[in-house]
């Protein structure tokens, strides 16, 4: 028997929901307070706020941050914030910074090329079936994965920031972004027709190289030439002058990238069951470089992540981490508290759902990545963590921010440590078949953004 219901929101019941609100004294004081100033003013709890002191048991961080301004490239930027602890050491400078805009462009124009292949692959699909639209929808956006961008470095090195500097468009993506979509897009069309009328596979593969020559074009234009090998030389902070000579970006990033990159790995918790902790997930059709490292993930237990990121900033390394950024948090003081802000108290709604269920129904999943530069123990317990953003420095403490150990529970997602470091539960997982998860699920978002 079909479940009955009253599809039509009458009248009648819209007259007794305003006279439920206007009788209840406590919602028409919300209203007077939030028709006059933000909803997170009102409902931000105090004593939260002031329960994060900056100070941290053990940190890191002695530097400035760094700023992706109008752009999603923060899983590069927390990437290279890693590397560039290592790389400054190594150089004899608290201060250095990695071009972000060369990582950007070589991730591009690979997927550029990695998207084509899709189309290529997908032909037979229809054009409006869900796999294509969602491939048409998310081509070329800015986010990533962490095997993403390992997949960039270890094909095109990395250079230091002077080697290519910002432009607008780098700092500034959406108009660049549209140029390469369109264009993308018209080459989806034409290899679909192509293929649709016979042509060989000689003619479809030079109709996908015309398109990613003109994303190349595209690129060039916007973000500028990438130097095959440049001129370094640097004086440390001892006022010692070094003159390495001219390096390509490939021997620049094996000669003074010192993390071991080649043994991380990712772990995520993903809270579904039908994912068992321990398990190996990929995300089918996540990638950017057409060979390079697949994205795969250890399921793991938040605890265990915990752990993992702790002892790594003991031990002296920053940790790159992948979070639902914008939930319960306060960006002018740069603070997170699963519960900073009470909004159910604002609306008389109380909000029930545990990180499953709202990772199951769209309402929490991986949007920005970040690095974990410090953390609070007592008696070994994490109780805060010191974080690196890279949204300028303007809020927080100098655009560090400070995260409650409560905030880790609910919102982390993913963190990237050295596999070599892992419980057997976990090293286990590597090398084994991983489960495979759409190409939309929402352990595959941060790359989507």
């Amino acid at each position: 028997m079909p479940f009955e219901n009253e599809p039509k929101l009458t009248f009648d019941r819209i007259a007794a929901y305003n006279s439920d609100f206007v009788g209840n004294p406590e919602l028409v004081r919300m209203q007077n307070a939030v028709t006059r100033v933000s909803v997170d003013e009102v409902a931000l709890r105090h004593e939260r706020v002031v329960s994060l002191p900056t100070s941290m048991s053990n940190r890191l961080d002695d530097w400035t941050v760094t700023d992706q301004k109008k752009s999603g490239r923060c899983w590069l930027f927390a990437a290279l914030n890693l590397f560039r602890y290592g790389t400054a050491k190594k150089l004899g400078v608290k201060q250095f910074e990695f071009s972000q805009n060369h990582a950007m462009y070589w991730d591009k124009l690979e997927r550029a090329n990695m998207f084509l292949g899709d189309i290529i692959e997908t032909a037979d699909e229809p054009v409006d079936g869900r796999l294509v639209s969602f491939l048409l929808e998310t081509l070329l956006g800015d986010g990533g994965q962490w095997n993403m961008a390992m997949s960039v470095f270890l094909k095109h090195g990395v250079v230091p920031k002077e080697a290519m500097p910002e432009t607008q468009s780098s700092s500034d993506t959406d108009r660049m972004n549209k140029s390469l979509c369109s264009v993308l897009r018209q080459g989806a069309k034409a290899l679909r027709d192509a293929i649709g009328q016979g042509a060989s596979a000689e003619q479809i593969d030079a109709l996908r190289n015309d398109y990613v020559a003109a994303s190349h074009r595209i690129l060039t234009i916007h973000l500028g030439t990438p130097p095959t090998d440049f001129d370094w030389q640097w004086t440390d902070d001892a006022k010692e002058f070094h003159r390495a000579g001219r390096i390509t970006p490939q021997q620049f990033f094996a000669e003074y990238v010192t993390i071991p990159v080649e043994h991380f790995v990712c772990l995520v918790d993903d809270p579904r069951p039908e994912h068992p902790k321990g398990s190996l997930l990929t995300v089918e059709h996540l990638g950017n470089v057409v060979g390079g490292e697949p994205v795969i993930y250890v399921n793991s237990r938040i605890d265990q992540m915990k752990q993992l990121a702790a002892a790594a900033i003991v031990a002296g390394e920053p940790v790159w981490f992948g979070c639902d950024v914008g939930q319960q948090m306060q960006r002018t003081e740069g603070i997170w508290s699963a519960d900073l802000f009470d909004v159910g108290g604002v609306y008389a709604t109380d909000f029930t759902m545990d990180k499953e269920a709202r990772v199951r129904y769209g309402d929490s999943l991986m949007t920005h990545a970040m690095l974990l530069t410090g953390v609070d123990l007592v008696d070994g317990v994490p109780r805060r963590w010191r974080v690196e953003n890279s949204w300028g420095d303007k809020n927080g403490d100098k655009g560090f921010y400070t995260m409650d150990d409560s905030w880790f529970d609910e919102y982390v997602f993913e963190v990237a440590v050295d596999a070599r470091k892992l419980p057997d539960d976990l090293a286990a997982a590597l090398g084994t078949e991983p489960i495979s998860l759409a190409p939309w699920d929402p352990m595959g978002a941060l790359a989507a953004r």
